[in-house]
């Protein structure tokens, strides 16, 4: 009886509390950084609407603003916090359609699930890559 209790307690599920110092050494699965990351990437996109409605704004308001659009984006300071947008879009975007899957019960076995947060963060990272590269005129 004594041995079954302790086959039990031995079996449950541990949940730690991580502090600060120790998450920069917590190995979370591809799953979870893809998860953080999804989070991360909808609450800047949330913070920074306005900046964006306001370059929307700018760039369709005249000809003259069209101008004045160009000349304030055209800083590398600026291009580089659109290019933090994109990542932030696309990867939102990314990982909202593996999550889209994942509530359909597909690849839901814990090597799929690793697979497609993997697959998620390439894919992601790739295609700003791509509109990066646009971005900064290299083709």
């Amino acid at each position: 009886m004594v041995d079954a209790q302790q086959n039990v307690k031995k079996d449950r599920p541990v949940y730690r509390n991580i502090g600060l110092a120790q998450l920069v050494k917590y190995r979370l699965p591809w799953a979870g950084k893809v998860s953080i990351l999804h989070r991360i990437s909808g609450a800047v996109l949330f913070l920074l609407l306005p900046f964006i409605l306001y370059l929307f704004d700018q760039s369709l308001a005249s000809e003259l603003s069209y101008q004045k659009f160009q000349a304030f984006t055209g800083n590398v300071l600026v291009k580089i916090i659109c290019l933090g947008l994109i990542w932030c879009f696309l990867h939102h975007f990314c990982a909202g359609i593996r999550y889209l899957l994942l509530d359909l019960e597909i690849g839901v076995e814990k090597s799929e699930s690793n697979r497609s947060a993997i697959i998620v963060l390439v894919i992601g990272l790739a295609l700003t890559a791509i509109v990066g590269l646009k971005l900064f005129g290299l083709y």
